[in-house]
């Protein structure tokens, strides 16, 4: 068990300035605050920059925005700072109570083992049925903890480990190298790969609460997905063999499921136009870079 605890909250922003207060505030007002808060700013046009450093304890990094990409940027963000737990967090993330650092930190202070956290999102009030069915599905009230070995069972639920909110041992982030760079999305997937390949465990920690949700047009869902295929395509030897189908599919049945239940008929239907959307992008993506490789 190491001495020092301290931890720095690392926030990368574009245009932050409706949220960026609330969530500084909310960090400071934890039963564990941080030692420092560094926003990683890819030249905002607003006042995200002027509002974050009119706290004190608040450091801004400035990112030309062409420059910036999920897995370098938050490597060098990382690495410029000395704490020996490391926080990453979005902009549009919201701590639903003054314990949920404390809640995140704590797996990887009972256990030396356990390389990164992630921490539970749910959905804000005014998402959709259908939104907030997909953070119930993804991140339930149970906490768990698990390694290499749990990969078979697990699938690609095994690389869960959203940079929303999530937190990193200082030690074992850098003995597998970081974020890769030139990342354009899921670095946090891939890292999970990587600890796990390495020998390390990962943890979920359900009392580690924050607000976030996001109500995505069918475009919308169709490009995010675009990338995430093409993101699996590259680095599918990462991953084990594991189906992001099949894992999809979970997610549909389980989601449905919710809606029946709740009453919710009406949002089956866009619920699948969505699913459609996302399942296009995906295979697109897919289909990109496996004719880039030709």
């Amino acid at each position: 068990m190491q001495n020092d605890s301290r931890y720095t909250v690392i926030i990368p922003t574009l245009n932050a300035a409706r949220q960026i207060e609330r969530l500084i505030r909310a960090l400071r007002d934890q039963t564990r605050p941080p030692e420092g808060i560094l926003i990683v700013d890819s030249q905002s046009g607003d006042d995200t920059v002027r509002l974050s450093r009119s706290f004190d304890g608040v450091e801004v990094m400035a990112v030309r925005r062409g420059e910036f990409d999920h897995g370098t940027t938050r490597d060098i963000a990382v690495r410029s700072t000395d704490a020996p737990y490391v926080v990453l967090m979005t902009q549009d993330a919201l701590p639903m109570d003054e314990g949920c650092m404390e809640a995140l930190l704590a797996p990887l202070e009972d256990d030396e083992g356990i390389a990164a956290v992630c921490g539970r999102q749910v959905a804000y009030p005014d998402a959709t049925a259908r939104e907030k069915a997909i953070r119930e599905y993804r991140y339930p009230a149970e906490d768990r903890r698990w390694s290499q070995e749990d990969i078979p069972g697990l699938g690609m639920r095994a690389f869960l480990l959203s940079d929303t909110c999530s937190a990193y041992r200082r030690d074992a982030y850098e003995a597998v190298g970081g974020f890769a760079h030139g990342v354009r999305t899921n670095e946090d997937m891939l890292i999970a790969a990587d600890f796990l390949k390495a020998g390390y465990k990962l943890a979920y920690q359900g009392q580690a609460r924050v607000r976030h949700s996001h109500n995505h047009s069918m475009r919308e869902e169709y490009f995010r997905n675009y990338g995430v295929g093409a993101f699996l395509e590259t680095y599918a030897d990462h991953f084990a063999g594991a189906s992001d189908t099949s894992e999809g599919m979970r997610l549909v049945r389980s989601v449905v499921r919710q809606l029946i239940a709740g009453g919710r008929f009406w949002e089956i239907l866009p619920f699948g136009a969505s699913c459609a959307a996302r399942l296009l992008g995906n295979r697109r993506g897919r289909r990109a870079v496996r004719r880039s490789k030709t």
